[in-house]
């Protein structure tokens, strides 16, 4: 099979091509511009997909002698991903980039490209599995739960799936790394990437800012109705938010106070204390199903962040649409964020959350 390998630069993509080539495969190591303004070093960017990584991924490439190309999806990654994040917290909600990136990019953009010049599929270094079941092939969770990443790939459908190698998911993150210096790759200890990989200094704020500009408003209680305070931007605070809401404590009950709702085309701020971010109902649009869609009403497991707990709970399924009841509150829920189903360890789907509240 003629496999593309989506190598960043980091341990876990360098791993995963290097098994898609044990097992036979005819590998090609592709890496992803994504960023017009790739930071030279990594001091300087916290994320992945600079020119550091780059060069790293290359030299995997070369120790492994397979060929390798440099994919410029830089423009698609813009409008996609970033300005779709933008626009997300200009209307006052909390997007999940990375399952946006998954979703238009790597397993749309890539994949699309990869079968269009001949590839049969694409392999990438996310720890999740993918099972031949009896409806065809399956998501399921990674053996390491710690490293789990099946939630940003719930955006994935049962074609994507045919097409897609997850060569890391029956192994723990510590022996990838084991296998990656026992294979002699100086990507072996690297640092993991983290935060958003567009916000490179981790200040989403600051990026919104200079992305939206700043709008003087006001910070209401959620209960009383009573301005509290102000603030430079609603898009600067994300429903469950606790630090940086500047707001004088002295007239406050000593309670600590979190952002409870974001009304955006107000420019206003609700916040509230902890008791009101509880929901239990989560209402979900632009549905993403990974095999089968559900029928009717149908127990689950339902996951709100990419690393939370997974809840039991009740979805049902209808009209473009997906209601969860979660049998237990979970607390900082909100619209724009992205609910996976689970069935056991296999990811049913995804939706965007467009709604919560608790259930009368």
């Amino acid at each position: 099979m003629r496999v593309v390998a989506a190598m960043s630069g980091g341990v876990d993509s360098a791993v995963a091509a290097a098994r898609m080539l044990d097992a036979g495969h005819e590998v090609v190591g592709v890496h992803l511009a994504l960023s017009r303004s790739a930071a030279t070093l990594r001091e300087s960017a916290r994320g992945c997909c600079t020119l550091e990584d780059a060069g790293d991924a290359r030299r995997v490439a070369d120790r492994l002698g397979i060929p390798f190309y440099v994919w410029d999806l830089a423009a698609r990654f813009e409008r996609d991903v970033v300005e779709d994040f933008v626009a997300e917290y200009a209307a006052g909600r909390t997007p999940n980039p990375c399952l946006r990136c998954n979703e238009k990019i790597k397993f749309a953009g890539l994949l699309d490209k990869a079968v269009a010049l001949g590839f049969d599929a694409v392999a990438t270094g996310h720890y999740a599995q993918v099972v031949d079941g009896p409806g065809g092939r399956e998501l399921h969770r990674a053996v390491d739960h710690a490293k789990d990443q099946s939630y940003v790939l719930g955006v994935l459908d049962a074609d994507q799936l045919a097409r897609s190698f997850f060569p890391l998911g029956d192994t723990t993150k510590d022996r990838i790394r084991e296998e990656a210096a026992a294979r002699g790759f100086a990507v072996a200890r690297k640092p993991d990437s983290h935060d958003i990989c567009f916000i490179p200094d981790g200040d989403t704020r600051g990026f919104l800012s200079r992305r939206l500009g700043e709008r003087e408003g006001e910070l209401v209680d959620a209960v009383s109705g009573e301005v509290v305070g102000t603030h430079a931007g609603s898009h600067g605070f994300t429903v469950g938010q606790r630090r940086g809401l500047g707001i004088d404590r002295s007239r406050l009950d000593g309670e600590p106070r979190f952002v409870v709702g974001v009304d955006a085309p107000r420019n206003r701020v609700l916040i509230g204390t902890g008791d009101l971010l509880g929901v239990d109902v989560v209402e979900g649009e632009h549905l993403r199903w990974c095999g089968p869609v559900p029928a009717g009403e149908v127990r689950v497991g339902a996951q709100v962040r990419a690393h939370g707990e997974e809840l039991p709970a009740t979805a049902v399924v209808g009209d473009g649409r997906v209601s969860v009841r979660l049998d237990t509150w979970v607390r900082g829920v909100a619209p724009g964020q992205s609910v996976v189903l689970y069935d056991g360890t296999r990811v049913v789907g995804s939706a965007t959350i467009s709604a919560t509240s608790r259930a009368a």
